[in-house]
């Protein structure tokens, strides 16, 4: 007799974020936040409970193994493929290589 058995987690599947974060403004102050937005939702400045409008979707789309924004502080090259990756993938996203650990900031002296 066969059982049928629920999925369990895999270590070869990297969890992914399933939901797409965009950058919302506050049109009379400038205010910005980036967060995982749903579609028809209306969504209000934390200060002054003004509507906030949606500026665009913030890279990389979803899913995604990466939570990091695509910004220049946060990317790095595969030494592989010579593509950007984000700092917090051990594997490139684009040819699936392992990736060295991310080089440290150096050290500034006072």
């Amino acid at each position: 007799m066969l059982v049928d058995l629920p999925p369990t987690r895999s270590a070869r599947v990297p969890a992914v974020s399933a939901k797409q974060r965009y950058r919302l403004r506050n049109p009379s102050s400038g205010r910005e936040v980036l967060l995982e937005a749903e579609p028809g939702e209306i969504y209000l400045d934390r200060e002054s409970d003004e509507p906030l409008e949606v500026i665009g979707k913030v890279l990389p789309l979803a899913p995604s193994s990466s939570k990091l924004p695509w910004s220049v502080e946060n990317l790095r090259f595969c030494p592989w493929c010579d593509q950007l990756a984000q700092k917090d993938l051990n594997d490139c996203p684009t040819c699936g290589r392992r990736m060295a650990p991310p080089a440290p900031l150096p050290h500034r002296s006072r």
